[in-house]
């Protein structure tokens, strides 16, 4: 049977375990991961850019397992009242291609967005970095705050949308956080002014520029999560220019993060090499450092990898037979037909299995 998660046990999760610590979990699961990178099967995901918006397929298996992930980006969809991303997940046994997960993969991508951001934050940012400018407001937001706050124990957050509505609903939903200085800001400038961690969280499939080389100060760590596919950017070339750029799987980028602008021999980091201490993340204090985050299949794979084993663990959701389990492998035709004439084949082919078995046994030999 198939273990089956819904949104109403994704935040039964969360809610028991915490935010935070679900977030942090999570984020240990994708280092670990990160540092099996050899292990994997890699490849850009599968994307349909349709009008309005883009639907994608992510894929990623090690020797044991096989996950991936579908998920769209519309971010017209707000205008009807529907998320702009919206996804699910599977994970399969590779030994048997036997899917053993299937969940709900909006609120989850989030999480897992959210925890990637911060861990490789914790391996960029300057050490003493307690500050952090959050450029879009919209449904990641929140789960960047604590991620941050968690992970890196960031605890100013200076936010600016050009929707007032959207900075609204963040510092309504995290007024809750005493320890958390939210202060609203005018403009992405002045958001971003003396911040250590600038992140640009932005929906709008087009080449934008919410970055300047003037709003950048010496030793800022840039988290561009909202460049995420072909003709989407948030960074102006020239900041990435100046900085020493950090990016998942280089292949991907190239087409769909921020350094689409420039040349292919622009120089990056694969994140896997920092997190391994191949080579060295931040250079020095002054050094101005970019992940250039498109999100990449191997954070889904760890995201369910950590669903599947908290799960297991609680006992929580409802297997489901996603998967037909005939008695006779070879009939599956049992499954269209009637359910009486179904009981009678199946009957009938147990007798037979039976009987053949028998036949099949060894005779006693006598003296």
């Amino acid at each position: 049977m198939t273990r089956y998660i819904d949104v109403s046990d994704v935040r039964k999760l969360v809610t028991s375990i915490g935010a935070e610590t679900f977030i942090t979990t999570m984020a240990d699961y994708i280092r670990a991961d990160y540092l099996r990178w050899n292990e994997f099967e890699k490849s850009a995901r599968v994307a349909n850019h349709v009008p309005g918006g883009v639907i994608e397929l992510m894929p990623t298996s090690d020797s044991t397992l096989y996950g991936f992930k579908y998920v769209n980006g519309h971010p017209k969809n707000t205008h009807v009242n529907m998320l702009t991303v919206m996804a699910f997940g599977v994970l399969a046994e590779v030994e048997s291609g036997f899917p053993v997960l299937f969940s709900e993969f909006t609120i989850m991508t989030a999480l897992r967005t959210a925890a990637t951001s911060a861990l490789v934050a914790k391996a960029l940012a300057r050490p003493d970095a307690r500050s952090m400018a959050l450029i879009g407001n919209g449904a990641q937001s929140e789960f960047q705050v604590l991620a941050f706050k968690a992970i890196l124990g960031v605890n100013e957050v200076r936010v600016f949308d050009i929707d007032p509505a959207a900075t609204d609903k963040l510092i309504r939903n995290l007024a809750g956080f005493k320890d958390l200085k939210i202060v609203r800001a005018a403009s992405a400038a002045e958001a971003v002014r003396g911040a250590d961690i600038v992140t640009t969280a932005t929906a709008d499939k087009t080449n934008a520029t919410i970055l300047t080389p003037d709003m950048i100060e010496p030793g800022m760590h840039i988290n561009a999560v909202g460049g995420d596919c072909p003709g989407k950017t948030e960074l102006h070339a020239d900041v990435l220019r100046g900085a020493r750029v950090i990016v998942e799987f280089e292949p991907q980028t190239r087409i769909e993060g921020d350094i689409q602008q420039l040349p292919a021999d622009f120089p990056v980091v694969e994140l896997w090499r920092v997190l391994s201490g191949e080579v060295a993340g931040r250079q020095d204090a002054a050094q101005v450092t970019v992940f250039d985050s498109v999100g990449f299949a191997l954070e889904d794979f760890s995201a369910l990898r950590y669903l599947r084993d908290v799960t297991d663990a609680r006992n929580i959701g409802e297997h489901i037979e996603l998967i037909p389990a005939p008695l006779d492998p070879k009939n599956l035709y049992q499954f269209v037909v009637p359910a009486t004439a179904a009981a009678t084949a199946t009957t009938t082919a147990t007798a037979a299995s039976v009987a053949t078995s028998t036949a099949q046994q060894p005779v006693a030999l006598t003296a």
